[in-house]
């Protein structure tokens, strides 16, 4: 196993250890029991409960942009930027995960310096991506007429954030397939004119 493979674990241990007690439960020491090695070799790989934080919030986000780098996209734009979407709702238990601990490190980035900074790094890297759906449909000639990309691109992350934190809340008032069909309404909303219906919508990823 290589130097990132076990550094990804031990994050993997410490998302375990924030979704089962929050982000208060975590010590170098509570996690190194959880990944099931010895405190010397965490320390091997992380040298501060910070940079073990912040190796496991950036996980995250990686994972995520290599997810979508992966898809097999279609070339329709609107079909492409729903898929891409969907690898950042929580429609199965690896995106559950995600999304659990990255709303346990937006609650403690109200009071803690160095994960706001980073919270902050993260967000607008997210802004980037929406704005980047919204150009595209620019570019396509896709969007409806007078719509202004700065204005739509806040609405989208918005929209997104907030479903997100709604699913992971409340998982039996908006289940996946409700919060997509409600991601791909707004998607169409954006268009010239109403797209002719899929063959299918992104179906979800279901566990066995």
């Amino acid at each position: 196993m290589d130097h990132q493979q076990r550094k990804e674990q031990i994050a993997e241990a410490a998302w375990r250890v924030i979704r089962r007690e929050g982000l208060e439960g975590v010590s170098v020491r509570h996690v190194a029991d959880e990944a099931g090695i010895s405190l010397g070799s965490l320390r091997h790989y992380f040298h501060a409960q910070e940079e073990l934080l912040s190796f496991t919030m950036r996980l995250i986000s990686d994972r995520v942009h290599l997810r979508i780098r992966s898809l097999p996209f279609t070339g329709e734009p609107r079909r492409d930027i729903e898929m891409a979407i969907a690898e950042l709702a929580p429609l199965d238990e690896q995106r559950l995960a995600e999304a659990e601990v990255w709303l346990a490190f937006a609650g403690r980035a109200i009071t803690d310096p160095a994960v706001r900074a980073l919270s902050h790094q993260m967000h607008e890297e997210l802004y980037a991506g929406f704005r980047g759906m919204i150009e595209l449909l620019l570019s396509d000639k896709l969007a409806r007429e007078g719509l202004d990309p700065e204005q739509e691109t806040r609405r989208l992350h918005a929209l997104i954030d907030g479903l997100v934190v709604h699913h992971v809340t409340y998982p039996e008032r908006l289940n996946g397939e409700e919060l997509m069909r409600i991601v791909a309404d707004h998607l169409d909303s954006l268009l010239l004119a109403p797209p002719v219906p899929p063959p299918e919508r992104i179906r979800m990823k279901k566990d066995n």
